[in-house]
């Protein structure tokens, strides 16, 4: 059990994957709760059906003791994982099938709520805590075929279900169970994996913002520190003249002021960068932006070939990180993937800019073409390469951050006439007046 801050996943998970709101097991047991009493008071009272009320509000009047004691027990935001949770969903579907047991078995039409903890456990837990749960669910289901009280129904009337139906009933229950708590697992793995990508997304940008706002302060400083240093050079510049040269204190005043000259120095060093960065690294020009995007990769077996395609002037581009980012990581699965050779295209006319990213490597499989840019898929070959990585996280976040920027992202693969795949291109297109406004 742990205390954490506060979650937004719709399934009360907080960051860490296992971790299950308390808070959301209250809330789901009072609807149980709710919905149970009014359905007992309505089969007893409204339709007059005769059956052992009492007991069954016992069984209800338990379930809600145990929120009441939960909610004074553990007051704060408290996550729970494993075990515990696991006992509370199996109190659960023990709580429910005795109500079932006492209104007619499996032949209950709300026989088909005990699915929904292992829904939950699916959902929000690992096998180790699903596959119990789902044997005591089935377990509960088998018995109730077998052993029940008679349902509420007319008195006049003897309702009979054949055991071939109870066996269809069991069935449906059963694969219903099996099949939703295989779908909301996959569901809630792709909704964790998907905040996980999108927190490294926002971890990346704000490194680089961060970086930028370190540089703005640097040449804050140079400016604010240039009047005390003006000061202490004219204070040593007095002393100098006053002082007899040979003396302890001339010699002081010498090496005060020769050092607050490197000081105005380096800072007049960090102003001039600054001042620079506006013109030079600011901006960046298509053929700078792609030397820098290809440079890390020059030490490597591959291949590495720049090419233009365009009129001059060429297209110029704010130094946008998250912009570089993506097409860094594109450009790097290209080296990582490359057999001998990996070419970089810019081309643009007045109305786009667009960049290609060619290898000769294995290309992507045919089917996940359309599913490239989602978290967490298959590779491009069913066995990863030693040194490369899959078409997951890293495309997902290249992807995202390149969408941000107004880009279209076009991957496809590489041909010949006989229909081999000699390798894989990525096209990353924009208006050429969102690329010269990023």
């Amino acid at each position: 059990m742990k205390v954490a801050g506060q979650s937004s996943n719709i399934f009360g998970l907080s960051s860490q994957q296992g971790a299950l709101r308390l808070d959301t097991l209250i809330r789901i047991r009072w609807l149980a709760v709710l919905g149970q009493t009014t359905a007992i008071f309505f089969v007893h009272y409204v339709l007059g059906f005769s059956f052992l009320i009492y007991l069954c509000l016992t069984f209800v009047g338990v379930s809600a003791w145990l929120n009441i004691f939960l909610r004074l027990r553990y007051p704060g935001l408290v996550h729970w994982e494993g075990l515990p949770v696991m006992g509370l969903l199996g109190y659960d579907i023990l709580q429910l099938s005795s109500l079932l047991y006492l209104t007619g078995g499996i032949q209950n039409p709300f026989s088909l709520l005990l699915v929904v903890p292992v829904i939950i456990s699916a959902a929000t837990q690992g096998a180790r805590v699903t596959i119990p749960l789902f044997v005591l669910a089935l377990g509960a289901v088998t018995a109730l075929v077998f052993y029940y009280q008679p349902l509420p129904w007319y008195p006049d009337v003897e309702l009979s279900m054949p055991l071939l139906i109870k066996a269809g009933m069991w069935t449906s229950i059963a694969l219903t169970m099996a099949f939703s708590a295989i779908y909301a697992h996959r569901l809630a793995n792709e909704s964790r994996k998907l905040a996980d990508a999108l927190a490294a997304t926002e971890m990346v940008i704000q490194r680089e913002q961060h970086l930028t706002t370190l540089d703005g302060l640097a040449t804050a400083a140079a400016h604010e520190l240039g009047t005390p240093l003006a000061t202490i050079s004219l204070v040593s510049k007095e002393i100098l003249r006053d002082a007899e040269p040979g003396t302890q204190l001339y010699e002081d005043a010498q090496l005060l002021r020769s050092q607050a000259r490197r000081c105005r120095d380096i800072l007049g060093h960090i102003s001039s960068l600054s001042s620079h960065e506006d013109e030079n690294i600011a901006r960046l020009s298509i053929n700078v932006l792609m030397e820098e995007i290809a440079s890390p990769h020059r030490d490597f077996d591959i291949a590495i070939r720049l090419d233009e395609n365009g009129e001059l002037p060429r297209p110029v581009t704010s130094r946008n990180s998250a912009m570089l980012y993506g097409l860094g990581n594109l450009f790097e699965n290209a080296i990582d993937f490359a057999n001998s050779q990996v070419r970089f295209t810019a081309s643009w006319n007045d109305d786009s800019v667009e960049l290609e990213i060619e290898d000769d490597g294995p290309g992507f499989p045919p089917g996940l073409i359309e599913r490239i840019g989602e978290p967490y898929i298959s590779s491009r070959q069913q066995h990863r390469k030693a040194s490369g990585g899959g078409l997951g996280l890293g495309l997902f976040i290249a992807k995202t951050l390149l969408n941000r920027s107004g880009a279209q992202l076009v991957f496809e693969n590489i041909t010949e006439r006989g229909g081999r795949i000699t390798g894989a291109r990525v096209k990353v297109r924009w208006k050429r007046a969102e690329f010269e406004t990023i």
